[in-house]
């Protein structure tokens, strides 16, 4: 079999012509279908461009040896449908108005800027994911889950994991954890979602944040429409007058290291805002994004352990494992259980079982307090690769925030200023950086913000470069 003989036009056309072979190689009771729906994805791919000349179907069906019938059929099939169009005594062409269908997907997951330096917050090293031990997990569940469990699973989670997270908590986080309270959520956004709707369902139409705080809480909320109230924080925490006086009855807090300043709430601060719950009757939303990260000394236990009855508290692997895993947890209050459930099961009928299985298996073999471990020396290691760089490069800089986490702030001295003059200087040097001021309600910034104040996340770079970025930073901010 020959393609066929290439006449004006037709280039295109003989180019697509082993698209056909399969399809004039299918059993004969779908031949023909098969040949019309070979040219058919021919043409909507691009394969035959528009105004392209096709063989006559003599030669066509000759060319593929097939019946001329079945040639004759799909052209006129596919003119009827508008990919092709034909004359008397001109012959087929691919229609003028038919264009490549085929839609291309775009990637709308935020990515790495492509800086030569990248100190954006907010990044585990996604290349500390222990693959190896999440693929034997991976095996071990396929080979004894049972078949019913992967049925609609339990809204709140697997039993297993449940248990699972009760335990892992209880131990490392000083959380009163009951497994029937815990939901299994997709990270943290889905928490904050379901928190904020169940706030909603109660009459609750405001919400205070932290202020310096994560930007992601307004919008999250304002999903299940609760609207966000900025409270300053200060170098205990958030502030207990501005809170009282604010009127809300619910507040987000991150109190084990909060974001974006670093502090750790006080003692006293923490026992204020649990006596401001329970005056209110409110309820403290805690955000636990990176509590087993402490570095100068063992974690402060989350706030939850010391009034179960008043505070919902959240947390995920997205900063220990990778965040594309879409897999936390939520533990609520007795008193929101049923309504936070309910939700969860209408929103998507809960999480998916397998990486629930899966997930539970990793921490009950150990493996997940091995990756905490990891994650723990490779982190400290790069803060104080960072710390070092800034204090050779930016002499005078200070950082500030407890040794924990996956990002300092760095005040820089005054020469380096304003804060806009020095933003676009290392944008233009290729190095990506993230001013403290982006993390601030706007009507509360101060001349304070006004200073070079970054928020530099150094968990997902590698300690040399590290050192090269700040110098690259240094070397823009003063050229």
């Amino acid at each position: 079999m020959k393609p066929p003989q290439s006449t004006p036009g037709t280039g295109a056309a003989s180019a697509a012509w082993e698209l056909l072979l399969p399809a004039a190689a299918a059993p004969v009771r779908t031949r023909g279908r098969s040949l019309q729906a070979a040219l058919r994805e021919a043409v909507r791919s691009g394969r035959l461009a528009p105004g392209t000349r096709l063989p006559s179907s003599r030669d066509l069906a000759a060319d593929l040896g097939v019946s001329r019938g079945l040639v004759t059929e799909a052209y006129e099939q596919l003119t009827a449908e508008g990919y092709l169009r034909s004359g008397r005594g001109a012959g087929t062409w691919v229609g003028a108005a038919a264009r490549p269908a085929r839609p291309r997907a775009h990637d709308l997951a935020p990515r790495s800027p492509g800086a030569r330096a990248d100190f954006v917050p907010g990044t585990p090293d996604l290349s500390l994911f222990p693959r190896s031990a999440w693929a034997a997990a991976q095996r071990d569940v396929l080979a004894e889950l049972p078949h019913q469990d992967l049925g609609y699973p339990d809204p709140r989670g697997l039993p297993r994991l449940r248990t699972a997270l009760a335990a892992l908590l209880a131990r490392r986080r000083g959380v009163v954890a009951d497994p029937e309270r815990i939901v299994v959520v997709s990270g943290v956004a889905q928490a904050t979602t379901l928190l904020g709707f169940a706030l909603h369902a109660r009459g609750v139409r405001t919400v205070g944040v932290e202020d310096p705080g994560s930007p992601q809480h307004d919008a999250l909320y304002a999903s299940a429409g609760v609207t966000a109230v900025p409270l300053p924080v200060d170098g205990e925490g958030i502030g207990l007058e501005p809170l009282r006086a604010s009127g809300v009855r619910a507040v987000v807090t991150t109190p084990a290291h909060q974001f974006p300043t670093g502090i750790a709430y006080s003692a006293d601060r923490r026992a204020g805002l649990l006596d401001w719950a329970r005056e209110v009757d409110g309820i403290v939303l805690e955000d636990d994004y990176d509590g087993d990260f402490r570095y100068d000394r063992a974690p402060v236990g989350a706030l939850q352990g010391l009034d179960p009855d008043h505070v919902a508290y959240t947390g995920s692997v997205s900063k220990s494992l990778a965040p594309g895993l879409r897999l936390g947890w939520l533990l609520v209050p007795e008193s929101w259980a049923e309504e936070i459930v309910e939700r969860k099961r209408t929103m998507d009928l809960g999480h998916p079982a397998l990486d629930q299985a899966l997930f539970a298996r990793f921490l009950e073999r150990g493996d997940y307090d091995r990756q905490l471990r990891r994650c723990q020396r490779a982190y400290r290691e790069r803060r104080d690769a960072l710390v070092a760089a800034l204090d050779e490069h930016f002499p005078g800089s200070e950082v500030s925030g407890i040794a924990a986490g996956l990002h300092v702030i760095a005040t820089l001295p005054e020469r380096y200023g304003p804060e806009e003059r020095f933003l676009a200087r290392v944008a233009e040097a290729g190095v990506a950086v993230r001013p403290l001021s982006s993390c601030t309600h706007p009507r509360t910034e101060s001349a304070e913000t006004k200073k070079v104040r970054l928020v530099l996340g150094y968990a997902h770079v590698p300690p040399a470069r590290i050192a090269e970025g700040v110098r690259l930073m240094a070397q823009a901010a003063t050229g």
